[in-house]
């Protein structure tokens, strides 16, 4: 038979188990309590960031719509004014020609001037 010493030594031997149990039990929902608290935190930043970003993308939307609408207004403006350019063409080519004209005329009348002023000089002496 075991005495009362021996009994209550492995009952004090299970009483510091059990705190020793106890303790390690508490410290690893601590442990796993802070580990979820973490990830909570992190979930909980993430959420927030993806809020800002489609905030920032919903206002991109709008800046393109806007951007989209002032585009097709200046195809529109665009298309009025390729008259207006297809006409300044054709004036262009004609002042070029005119030029051309002039130019050629030019020189006809400096020919026919040298003739004039060769002939005058050439006349009143003989």
């Amino acid at each position: 038979m075991a005495t009362p010493a021996k009994e209550a030594a492995a009952a004090g031997k299970r009483d510091e188990l059990a705190d020793s149990l106890a303790e390690l039990f508490t410290n690893v929902s601590l442990m796993v309590r802070g580990e979820l608290q973490g990830t909570n935190s992190q979930l909980a930043l993430l959420e927030k960031m993806n809020q800002r970003v489609a905030e920032e993308y919903s206002s991109y939307g709008d800046v393109a719509s806007g951007l989209r609408v002032f585009v097709e207004q200046l195809n529109e403006k665009n298309q009025g004014f390729e008259e207006y350019t297809s006409q300044i063409d054709a004036i262009d080519h004609q002042v070029t020609e005119f030029e051309a004209v002039v130019s050629m005329l030019d020189k006809h009348v400096s020919v026919l001037e040298k003739k004039v002023k060769s002939a005058y000089h050439v006349a009143p002496t003989q």
